[in-house]
């Protein structure tokens, strides 16, 4: 028998197909939502009307939104930063200037 042969003999294989990712998956951390009271509410607001009224003006800003997890429960928190291009009030969402949508009701916090 060849060297390369009896090698083969004791390749490692997967007796679990799988296994590998479902532990990977379960060590990734996911943060939960972070629920506002409604002082912070009435900020988030306040911010969100100010930047429709002068969404023509292009504003900076930087917002922090929570972007749900799709393989497991909770999320992360993302932050865009750039300028307004609108603010679409029928489907709820910040639209930046580099095509990347916000959706409003996942905003954490807005500066400007």
């Amino acid at each position: 028998m060849t060297m390369l042969n009896r090698a083969a003999q004791f390749a490692p294989f997967a007796a679990l197909s799988g296994y590998d990712e479902s532990v990977r998956e379960t060590e990734r951390l996911t943060d939960q939502r972070i629920e506002l009271d409604e002082s912070e509410i009435a900020e988030l607001n306040d911010k969100l009307q100010y930047l429709y009224l002068t969404k023509a003006e292009h504003p900076q800003v930087s917002i922090t939104y929570f972007v749900k997890d799709i393989r497991k429960d909770g999320g992360s928190y993302e932050t865009v930063s750039g300028t307004i291009k609108n603010i679409d009030a029928v489907f709820a969402y910040v639209v930046m200037d580099d095509g990347s949508l916000v959706p409003i009701k996942d905003i954490y916090a807005i500066e400007m």
